[in-house]
């Protein structure tokens, strides 16, 4: 299985001789500042986790880098997120919005250029007001 390799390195080059190290982002940080930016745009129910995390979510830990996928090509970042759509809401009109919402958080916390953001809706949010009585 051939191993990932990441950028360890994140933001602007140092300018003229004032070397202060590097700056290394854990792909974990990264899901999770996409996570957020996913579920902050008006019309997303949720992001799709797998079984472990809907079980550890049962107990109250929150997941926030759930549904997304990270993927290096060629020094260009890729991603991958899976989420569901609120009922009543324009699903292209969600999935645009969620495009532009993840590339301009992405850059303004890391300064990382993203070459892609695929959007996979798997499925729509149905769920209505409990009635009170």
């Amino acid at each position: 299985m051939a191993e990932k390799t990441n950028p360890s390195f994140v933001g602007m080059s140092s300018k003229g001789d004032a070397v202060l190290g590097r700056v290394q982002l854990a792909p974990e940080v990264l899901e999770v500042i996409i996570g957020i930016a996913t579920n902050e745009v008006e019309g997303v129910a949720t992001t799709k986790g797998n079984f472990a995390t809907g079980v550890a979510e049962k107990f109250g830990k929150v997941f926030h880098g759930k549904g997304v996928k990270t993927d290096w090509l060629d020094d260009k970042l890729i991603i991958d997120v899976y989420c569901v759509v609120q009922y009543g809401y324009s699903i292209p009109a969600v999935a645009t919005d969620i495009q532009k919402q993840i590339r301009q958080t992405v850059f303004n916390m890391t300064s990382l250029e993203t070459k892609e953001v695929n959007v996979h809706i798997t499925g729509i949010d149905f769920e209505t007001p409990a009635e009170t009585e």
